[in-house]
This record gives structure tokens, C-alpha cells and sequence, in this order.
């Protein structure tokens, strides 16, 4: 990963779209279906890396938090784990997984193991992260990009009947089960096109990142507000948008504080806004070092994306947590 770097699972969906859209039997199947587990299809060979023989270890720059460390078992594996999302109250932790990223995407599809995973914390241990079983099948779409906006996640998802390649849908998350999954609808989708989104805090303002709008760089935030139950036309956050990839917007639980990814120096890194009144300040440098798609808790603690990479090859993918001091 070099250059124009990023880390983001809408772009490894893109990789799938061809594939999922091709496929066969999108219908509700007949007979029960087999859901892989998520180390089932993890090859024998795959090493788990760790930050002793990690050659571009995360880099923090400002005071306030801890030294980055990966998540502990069971939620890292020596597959891929991606795209954090950590509910506010620090106890449910989504994320997209793949157990090879060696494979081909049609592989990896038909392995019937990519997709949005989640793990509970339970007297302070982390569950064995299980599947979102938010299709029929394990193989009849592609999902990721996840967040959780009180009971309702949002995610984007390859599947036939979309309005795009690859759309956004929601549906209700509680006490372990999803239900009523529905389209985002042809105003998010079709028509403002949204990419990697986050929500603020009343629901009326959704931050996303697009390469499709005119902007200051390939990729740029926009934020587009609910009134009188339609979404407007997204203005670009130009606080925030830079020459360079600006883009996997997250905002706090109080609204004042915007995350996002920012390419720098060739590699993912984190940047916050702080917001004074209506207006966005200049963002900071906060992790650098393959670092993306940043995510906190009420605590302050920040959830993020890291790849191991080995001679220009990435090896793994690990959620880290920086805690908050």
C-alpha cells in the first residue's frame, strides 16, 4: 500500500461487485445453509503478526492517549479483521473480516466467510466474533462498512436489486439479531450517492466521503441534513478536505469532534476537527502509519484500522485501540 494509500472496506468491495452481482441463487434458498464460521477458512499457514516484528508500527502524535495496541484474541485472528465500529457504550465492536487476503475475490466470495462480524464484551472479555447474518445466504451478498446509530446499523452492501454497484441498507440490531433490512432508499443512493458515512448525533447531518463530486483532492467529505424528512444536497466540508484523500468520516457521540482518514506521507493516517459553533477547525495529525477508519467510544478510547505490511505485500489486518488516558 503505497502512494495514495488508504485502508477502507468499500474499496476491497469494490474488488467483489463483478463477482457478487454474477452470482446465482440470490433467492432464498430451499434447504438450511452452512454459515462458515469465521476461522474456518483461515489457511494453515497464515501467521499472526504482532507489533514486535511489525516493520511500520502505528505512530501517535499528540498527548492524551495511550501507545496504539492491537485488539486481543479473540477478535484478532491471522486473517483480516477491518473497518471498526464500536458502539458507544465500548461493549459491542463490529467489523469486516476476510481469512486470506491472498485469495482471489472470487474466492474469498464463495468461501462464504467475508463479510461484517461482531464481538461482545462480557465481564471484560471479548465473545468469539460471530457472522451478521444479514442475507439469506452467506454467499448471496457482500457486505462491510458498517455503523451503528442507536439500534439501527447501516451498512453498504454488493447484492442484486440495488441501485448501484454497491449501496447502503439498514436494518434493526438487538439482542444479537438483525431484522428489517431494507434499501437506504433512491435518494442516499441513487441519487446523492454516498460513499463510507457516519451519522451525527440527532440523525439529522450524515457525513460521507465521495470520489465523485468535485472536491479538492481524489476523495472529499460532504455532509448532506435531513430537513422535513428529505435529505439535501451534500456540501463538501471544506475545513476538512485536502489536496490528498480525505475520507471515512466519524463524529463523537457529542458532535463536536470530527475523525476521518487522511493520506499522509504515502500511508493511511487519522485526523480529527474540533467543532467551534458551526465551523470546523483546522484537523490535527493524531495516528500515522497505515492507521485508517477511526472510530471512538463515549470513553474516548479510538478504534482503528492498521495493516501489516512486509516488503510492499500486506500480510494482516488488525483493529487497534488507542485507550483514552
Amino acid at each position: 500500500m503505497k502512494g495514495n494509500a488508504r485502508t477502507g472496506t468499500i474499496a476491497r468491495i469494490l474488488a467483489f461487485v463483478i463477482v457478487a452481482l454474477m452470482i446465482s441463487g440470490c433467492t432464498s434458498p430451499t434447504q438450511p445453509v452452512k454459515w462458515p464460521g469465521r476461522d474456518d477458512l483461515i489457511p494453515p499457514d497464515a501467521m499472526k503478526q504482532v507489533p514486535a516484528t511489525d516493520p511500520t508500527p502505528p505512530v501517535l502524535h499528540i498527548p492524551g492517549w495511550a501507545q496504539p495496541v492491537p485488539m486481543p484474541s479473540p477478535v484478532s485472528s491471522p486473517g483480516a479483521e477491518d473497518s471498526a465500529y464500536m458502539s458507544p457504550d465500548g461493549s459491542t465492536l463490529f467489523f469486516f473480516f476476510t481469512p486470506d487476503v491472498r485469495l482471489s475475490p472470487e474466492k474469498q466470495l464463495a468461501g462464504g466467510a467475508t463479510g461484517i462480524y461482531y464481538s461482545n464484551k462480557m465481564g471484560g472479555t471479548w465473545s468469539m466474533p460471530a457472522r451478521a447474518r444479514l442475507a439469506a445466504s452467506p454467499t448471496e451478498a457482500l457486505d462491510g462498512a458498517q455503523t451503528i446509530h442507536g439500534s439501527t446499523l447501516w451498512f453498504a452492501s454488493a447484492r442484486k436489486g440495488n441501485f448501484r454497484e454497491i449501496d447502503y441498507y439498514t436494518c434493526t440490531f438487538a439482542n444479537g439479531k438483525f431484522s428489517n433490512i431494507k434499501n437506504a432508499g433512491a435518494r442516499l443512493n441513487k441519487e446523492l450517492r454516498i460513499g463510507e458515512m457516519d451519522l451525527s448525533p440527532d440523525g439529522t447531518e450524515l457525513f460521507f466521503h465521495s470520489t465523485e463530486r468535485a472536491g479538492k483532492g481524489g476523495m472529499d467529505i460532504f455532509v448532506t441534513r435531513l430537513s422535513n424528512g428529505t435529505w439535501q444536497d451534500p456540501v463538501p466540508v471544506d475545513a476538512v478536505n485536502s489536496a490528498q484523500n480525505d475520507g471515512y468520516p466519524f463524529m463523537t457521540q457529542n458532535g463536536s469532534e470530527l475523525w476521518f482518514t487522511r493520506t499522509y506521507n504515502g500511508t493511511p493516517g487519522i485526523f480529527r476537527s474540533l467543532r467551534n459553533g458551526t465551523a470546523w477547525g483546522a484537523p490535527e495529525l493524531v495516528i500515522s502509519m497505515f492507521a485508517g477508519e477511526p472510530n471512538l467510544d463515549s470513553a474516548g478510547n479510538i478504534y482503528f484500522t492498521h495493516h501489516y505490511y512486509i516488503n510492499g505485500t500486506m500480510k494482516e489486518a488488525d483493529i487497534y485501540v488507542a485507550y483514552k488516558n
